[in-house]
């Protein structure tokens, strides 16, 4: 099967704050190793660098491993810049996310947790925005200040479920490697695990607060990135495809569960560069399996199956092949890998737009059945500007939050 975005695996450390030294990677359409910054950090438009918006997991130099931070053309057209990615990979810190980076104008920045619950009947999910990508008020803008477009989205499925994604303004924001802090919220890295702080108003027709914590803990800590489009325009960073997860929070969604940690990154819009994608994170083997599949703008195809380890190996997965299951309430086309012959179906809904669908699907992976998170994006819908209005019924402007 094809398995665009991974070509070698690398040694990844282990959940452990301690030095350990990570590999690195020189393929564009690979997983690269960690680009670290000192300060604050820029994504920078055009170009596929990304200085300081992600940090190695040691003190020791990339380059001494068996995928190095050297650069080359990019598979695909074009070349990446590869070079200013090599130069770009010097020590970091201890791993986690880093929440002090600069997103440019066009660009955009979301660290995306999900979990449910171990009784399967409750969910959850968390996306911290710079530069909202789902906002029709970013939109609106034309895109000028990503700073002045951030929000915390929370929702929870279940009973008493809320969904809540305000759209803030730059007064509203506080950055520092650590934190990320929203208006009345914010994410918290402690170097053990991601805090999230929440105190929100669900939106319309459930309007009421939506208080409380959610804690994740990684189970190992993954310290590689892999672009989604070959100019690595976009990336995608799975900071903890294992972990555990403590949700506190009003509406009685009190409950443990499985969870997952990661980030996205762009200097575009979503909708410059792809029409149509499918995401899922998997339970699987012990670890966790996820696959990214898309279908960019000028046709060409991303299809990336990766299984991670709970001792923090990245294996390269032979992706079973790609089967359609029923559409969303909104009739989004849904795809996902399952074993030939097996046909994956939703077995609880989360979150259904127009344009988006987000589920807890059941699918079978080497044999093994097992329920995870799946995403569909139709980026073709999004870019409509008839959905814009429909979408900020949804997501209320607040420019006005002073700390």
């Amino acid at each position: 099967m094809p398995n665009e975005g991974f070509r070698g695996a690398g040694a990844v450390r282990t959940f452990d704050p301690g030095p350990r030294r990570p590999d690195g990677g020189d393929d564009t359409m690979g997983l690269r190793a960690d680009v670290s910054g000192h300060g604050r950090g820029s994504l920078r438009p055009g170009v596929s660098r990304l200085d300081g918006v992600l940090h190695a997991a040691n003190g020791q130099d990339a380059h001494s491993e068996a995928l190095s931070c050297g650069g080359r053309d990019a598979s695909g057209g074009g070349r990446a810049d590869g070079g200013d990615l090599g130069r770009a990979c010097r020590r970091g810190g201890p791993g986690g996310p880093d929440f002090s980076l600069d997103v440019p104008p066009d660009g955009y920045a979301w660290w995306y947790l999900d979990a449910i619950s171990d009784g399967g009947d409750r969910a959850l999910s968390v996306i911290g925005f710079i530069g909202s990508v789902f906002s029709p008020w970013y939109r609106w803008s034309g895109r000028r200040d990503p700073r002045n477009h951030v929000c915390l989205n929370v929702a929870t499925y279940g009973p008493g479920g809320r969904f809540t994604m305000t759209d803030r303004g730059s007064a509203a924001l506080r950055q520092s490697r650590e934190r990320l802090q929203i208006g009345p919220s914010g994410m918290h890295w402690t170097g053990t695990q991601l805090i999230v702080e929440v105190d929100e108003i669900g939106a319309p027709p459930l309007v009421s607060r939506v208080r409380g914590t959610v804690t994740l803990t990684p189970v190992a800590l993954f310290d590689r990135t892999v672009p989604l489009t070959p100019d690595a325009r976009h990336v995608w960073r799975p900071f903890a495809p294992i972990a555990r997860v403590e949700v506190d929070l009003t509406q009685g969604h009190r409950w443990k569960g499985h969870g997952y940690f990661d980030a996205n990154f762009g200097t575009a819009a979503l909708e410059a560069d792809f029409r149509f994608w499918t995401w899922g994170r998997f339970p699987h083997r012990g670890g966790a399996t996820c696959f990214y599949d898309a279908t960019r703008k000028d046709g060409s195809q991303l299809a990336t199956a990766l299984h991670f380890t709970p001792d923090g190996r990245i294996e390269p997965a032979e992706a079973p092949p790609l089967s359609r299951f029923r559409r969303s309430l909104w009739a989004v086309r849904r795809e996902t890998r399952a074993d030939a012959g097996y046909a994956p179906r939703q077995v609880r809904p989360m979150l259904d737009a127009p344009f988006y669908c987000r589920a807890q699907v059941r699918t079978r992976i080497e044999g093994e059945e097992t329920t995870g998170v799946h995403e569909a994006l139709d980026l073709r819908r999004f870019a409509s500007p008839l959905l814009k209005p429909l979408i900020a019924l949804r997501v209320p402007r607040r420019p006005g939050w002073r700390f």
